[in-house]
């Protein structure tokens, strides 16, 4: 199983940790060469408006968008959540746009806002969740399924292949969100 990590920007050393420790070959997406022959992606935290100008910019953003749509499993975390996104909230514009819901950009506020809870995520239980500028989701279409809130906010939504997390599970020692990315990967496959 051979697994796509973003690379272009962001916190996508931890992500990769997380998967090899699960046993999955990782590759480095930084060109749109190296998307093919992948069997899933990690799309992880940083500067959402900075990765989405360099998928702009390297070509990637409708390679990649197209193959989402057309059934590759996504895990996309804080930014990588924000790139997914259908809409974001006082921008006109949105990047891979394939996640049907509207997110909320530093919804928490600046990195002093930052905090850690642990909340249920459906199908995987309690879990540690670290918010780092975090963004949360403001509303869903009809189809996506709401896996995680905190206080009232939605925070892990799953549509079809794609996870979209407000939270950085790479960040903690729990594995179990990967575990499930990798379970609808081997699916898939």
């Amino acid at each position: 199983m051979k697994i796509g990590v973003l690379a272009v920007q962001g916190a996508f050393i931890e992500q990769e940790m997380m998967l090899k420790k699960l046993g999955a070959d990782c590759v480095e997406i930084r060109q749109k060469e190296q998307l093919a022959g992948i069997d899933g992606i990690v799309l992880p935290g940083g500067e959402s408006t900075v990765q989405g100008q360099l998928l702009r910019k390297l070509d990637m953003l409708n390679p990649l968008k197209d193959m989402i749509k057309n059934g590759l499993p996504v895990l996309a975390t804080c930014a990588g959540l924000i790139l997914l996104s259908e809409t974001i909230e006082n921008d006109s514009l949105s990047h891979i746009g394939t996640l049907p819901v509207v997110v909320k950009r530093n919804a928490y506020g600046r990195q002093l806002g930052s905090f850690t809870t642990t909340a249920a995520v459906e199908g995987v239980g309690e879990y540690p969740m670290v918010f780092i500028r975090a963004p949360y989701i403001d509303s869903v279409a009809e189809g996506v399924k709401v896996l995680a809130t905190v206080d009232d906010h939605i925070v892990a939504v799953q549509y079809h292949n794609q996870i979209g997390l407000s939270f950085h599970p790479e960040l903690t020692e729990d594995t179990r969100i990967h575990e499930y990315f990798l379970q609808i990967v081997k699916e898939r496959n």
